[in-house]
């Protein structure tokens, strides 16, 4: 089944006082176009994140984030109170023995002073975040796939639409080219009537006749474009991953249809070609997004 490269997927999940934020969204593009942005603890494992995004999604132009939010008072950034006091120390004997004015402001002055605030140890990711944080990577994949398959669902939808649309006008087709062998006939002979005393052997006329119908014969065009119709159905059933494919034969579609135009020596033949054109025209623009 065909599954759109358009998605969208997004996973929350909390341990430890953190929430752990995974999001992936993806658009259409010719390969694989993956950019990341993961918090420091998890950089270690971006690795690993890309090689399951590459190998579930194979092709989209796919943008990746994972982000951490700690609970209110996680983070807080721990106090140096032994700092605190041997600055406070300092400035009163700085005023005391200088007679100089107190701050207004001590304390407030004292926390802009360096080293004020301990800086936490590095932290280290444990086994448990990143048990916890690879299954929401995993269900955010997963929430864009369904996402796609969904897209791809009403792709496959418009396609076999436009397929069984560009069938029928080909079938159109059939009465205009059964009437047109004997309206050139009646054209041909009608200009040799126009010639004054135009002797003609009416034998070698037919034998003309036949080879120029056969040279306007579009037989073999309306049985490879059947041929490539029923195999861009058969195609659209296969597992996910034919986008290319499809429009390599959407390519062929249009080259029998262009032929069976450049053959088509009669106006309504002509206009349903131009039909036949704009259906195939749409089933490219929307192919590009096919996975």
């Amino acid at each position: 089944m065909i599954q759109s490269m358009t998605g969208y997927g997004k996973t929350v999940v909390t341990i430890n006082g953190k929430k752990i934020n995974v999001e992936i969204k993806s658009l259409n593009s010719k390969a694989l176009d993956l950019t990341t942005r993961i918090a420091p603890l998890f950089r270690e494992k971006e690795m690993e994140i890309r090689q399951s995004i590459a190998k579930t999604l194979l092709r989209g132009k796919v943008d990746f984030s994972l982000w951490i939010e700690k609970e209110a008072g996680a983070d807080a950034t721990p106090i140096n109170r032994a700092m605190v006091k041997n600055y406070y120390q300092q400035i009163s004997s700085l005023v005391e023995d200088d007679q100089l004015p107190p701050p207004a402001d001590v304390l407030g002055t004292i926390l802009r002073f360096p080293d004020v605030f301990q800086k936490s140890e590095t932290e280290e990711l444990s086994d448990e975040e990143w048990a916890a944080a690879r299954k929401a990577v995993d269900e955010a994949i997963g929430r864009l796939v369904e996402f796609r398959t969904q897209e791809g669902a009403a792709l496959q939808k418009k396609f076999a639409e436009k397929i069984d649309n560009i069938e029928a006008l080909m079938a159109s087709i059939e009465p205009y080219e059964k009437s047109r062998v004997e309206k050139i006939r009646a054209r041909i002979v009608d200009g040799l009537s126009q010639i004054p005393e135009a002797d003609y052997d009416k034998n070698r006329l037919e034998q003309e006749l036949i080879y120029y119908i056969e040279k306007l014969d579009i037989s073999e065009e309306k049985q490879r474009l059947a041929n490539h119709l029923n195999y861009f159905r058969q195609t659209m059933l296969e597992p996910a991953g034919q986008g290319k494919k499809l429009g390599f034969i959407a390519q062929e579609m249009g080259r029998e249809i262009n032929t069976t135009g450049s053959k088509s020596n009669q106006a309504e033949m002509q206009n349903i070609v131009v039909k036949m054109k704009d259906e195939l025209e749409q089933i490219k623009e929307q192919v590009l997004n096919a996975l």
